[in-house]
């Protein structure tokens, strides 16, 4: 991930809009965590709030805010934060800040526009995803529809390409939050943040927003789930059909059934989900492909490829020359 400060100290400053019925969690996620960092003793992000027109909203949890300012293309802000939220349908048809979102990135040469959860479906609407990757919340899938210009990959936490940040939303906010940090601070700056706020200062943007890592707390089978741990937590081990049933305590035909009970799949179709997942945040690490598909536990670039075909309708080269940053 491109940097776009030194890490002399040199201070950032962040307009967070908020609006009616935005996700509290959007904001307070990705803030606390810039407003966490701090480098000599100096905090490293200044952070505004901005609403469409200066005056207060309501989150849609209910807490009322209060913003600082509002929204406006004159602003001395060096990034643009758009978190997400039911209200984000409502602000699509604005022109005024989907405009402002437009103009951010040619006024401010080193500046950058940040969107978590649906707040990348303004990013959309304004056009800066246009030939861009891009994730939001898996919920708004529909709606990606109506921005075909956007390479939407929905299977993704976070993207980031021309100084432009998305991710799922929620806690992937934070996720983002610390990378960016990690890129404009260094890694000693991110993993005290981390350690803060006690989080993972690493799940990286490769990684699925359907929590792979989470499969095994969806169903109230013990011996499941156990086994879901351990191929998460292993994914190059050889996971034949035998092999988990074994784990697992069960024939083959018993643990099929239980899979496509509790996960809509069979355990070849799961395995082979858990392995993409891993292979697309080793990605990130720059490994060559052959590496990748060692660690990730397909063997050999060969089967890696059919993998991702099979999943994402495109071959491993092109998968990482759109979506890795």
């Amino acid at each position: 991930m491109a940097s776009n400060t030194d890490k002399t100290g040199k201070s950032r400053t962040i307009d967070v809009l908020i609006f009616d019925d935005v996700n509290l969690l959007d904001v307070s996620g990705p803030v606390q965590a810039f407003d966490t960092a701090l480098a000599n003793g100096q905090k490293r992000y200044n952070v505004r709030y901005v609403s469409v027109d200066g005056g207060p909203v309501r989150a849609g949890c209910g807490m009322r805010l209060m913003p600082d300012a509002s929204l406006s293309s004159d602003s001395n802000c060096d990034d643009l934060l758009i978190p997400g939220g039911t209200g984000v349908d409502v602000l699509i048809p604005n022109g005024v800040v989907c405009g402002v979102i437009a103009d951010h990135l040619d006024r401010k040469p080193e500046g950058r526009v940040i969107s978590i959860c649906s707040g990348a479906l303004l990013l959309a609407a304004a056009g800066v995803l246009d030939g861009r990757p891009a994730t939001t919340h898996w919920s708004r899938l529909a709606e990606t529809k109506q921005y075909d210009r956007v390479l939407w990959d929905l299977d993704q936490i976070c993207t980031e390409q021309d100084r432009i940040f998305t991710s799922a939303g929620v806690t992937t906010g934070i996720d983002l939050a610390l990378s960016i940090i990690r890129s404009d601070c260094g890694t000693e700056v991110a993993l005290a943040v981390a350690r803060e706020l006690v989080v993972q200062l690493r799940r990286t943007g490769g990684q699925s927003q359907y929590a792979m890592h989470l499969a095994g707390q969806f169903t109230k089978d013990d011996a499941l789930t156990r086994l879901i741990e351990q191929v998460v937590a292993a994914p190059h081990l050889d996971w034949s059909l035998e092999t988990l049933a074994q784990t697992a305590g069960m024939n083959p035909r018993t643990l099929t059934r239980r899979f496509k009970r509790d996960l809509q799949e069979n355990p070849g179709q799961f395995v082979e989900r858990v392995r993409i997942d891993h292979a697309r945040g080793l990605f990130a690490d720059k490994l060559p492909l052959k590496d990748v598909a060692r660690l990730s536990g397909f063997g050999d670039i060969q089967r890696m490829r059919r993998a991702f075909q099979r999943r994402f309708g495109v071959n491993v080269s092109d998968y990482v020359s759109s979506f890795v940053p």
